[in-house]
């Protein structure tokens, strides 16, 4: 089976979705983050996994569920973050972020046990990132070294992937959460979202 990785900050008011203030206070912005890494962490529950590891930049709270493994972020960019949470994994793994509280189980089901026929999952983010990463052989080699945080990310990581003559099955694009107009544009096309309620209680 398929280890799920979530990479994430601790919701700390000034540490998370800086990028939303103004108009949203820090605090605000903190509960936003809250019930966006919520929403995910509750998506990631509900599929058949391996194991299921937060990946995380600051402490835990009582936001997070049962049934995940804790592992601290390491230090330097975020290619190198992220090459460090496939390091924790043995076969298969997908990784995601808490910047998509929209994600399902149904939305993340063809790369948990889609693997027969493809080496790697990508899943394109409307900003130009990635939302999601799914490797059959967690390789470091093929996320260090990326520009995170450009409009050019997601097409550089799925070059690099198909550069070395990995098979690519895309997940459908979806829309980061990172300025108030994505905030708005998610909850509302995601109302029943714990996610789309934090915002709606916010304003």
């Amino acid at each position: 089976m398929t280890t799920l990785l979530i990479i994430a900050k601790a919701p700390v008011p000034g540490r998370v979705k800086t990028r939303l203030t103004p108009p949203w206070t820090p605090e605000q912005a903190a509960g936003l983050a809250e019930a966006a890494l919520t929403d995910t962490l509750h998506a990631v529950l509900d599929c058949p996994a391996q194991r299921r590891i937060l990946v995380l930049d600051g402490a835990v709270g009582a936001w997070l569920p049962p049934g995940f493994e804790v592992a601290a972020q390491s230090g330097g960019g975020l290619d190198e973050r992220l090459a460090a949470a496939f390091a924790l994994c043995t076969g298969p793994a997908l990784l995601v972020g808490m910047d998509t509280p929209q994600i399902t189980p149904a939305l993340l089901a063809p790369a948990l046990d889609g693997w027969d026929d493809c080496d790697a999952w990508f899943g394109p983010a409307y900003d130009g990132g990635f939302w999601a990463l799914g490797l059959a052989e967690p390789r470091g080699d093929l996320i260090r070294g990326v520009p995170m945080s450009t409009p050019v990310t997601g097409a550089v990581q799925r070059k690099r992937l198909t550069d070395a003559g990995l098979t690519v099955r895309d997940l459908p694009p979806l829309r980061d959460v990172d300025t108030d107009a994505d905030a708005r544009l998610v909850a509302a096309e995601f109302p029943h979202t714990r996610f789309a309620a934090a915002l709606g209680a916010a304003a």
